[in-house]
């Protein structure tokens, strides 16, 4: 895939969750909340202070996130379905 985000955007795809609860019980697609957990494709360069110097990404390609339920914007992008977000929607790294 050749996209790059630009400035502190993030490109994410989502992680799919079980598709069964612990008793066994299949949830159906209807039923499911959209995951909050994904993992970072691509990022931008970075913002810009006003003095035009780079803040550096705290996120890099292969990282696990956690993100917002409403963040981000869907696109399609190859066949696949993907989020691209700001770096502020970010929740956090999953080590």
């Amino acid at each position: 895939m050749s996209f790059t985000p630009l400035h502190d955007r993030v490109l994410v795809r989502r992680i799919e969750g079980d598709e069964t609860t612990e008793g066994g019980l299949i949830i159906p697609d209807t039923a499911k909340e959209k995951p909050q957990e994904g993992e970072v494709v691509s990022v931008g360069a970075g913002g810009r202070r006003e003095d035009g110097e780079r803040i550096p990404m705290d996120v890099k390609a292969g990282d696990r996130i956690l993100f917002g339920k409403w963040s981000g914007s869907e696109i399609k992008l190859d066949g696949e379905d993907l989020l691209i977000m700001k770096e502020s929607d970010i929740l956090g790294v999953i080590a």
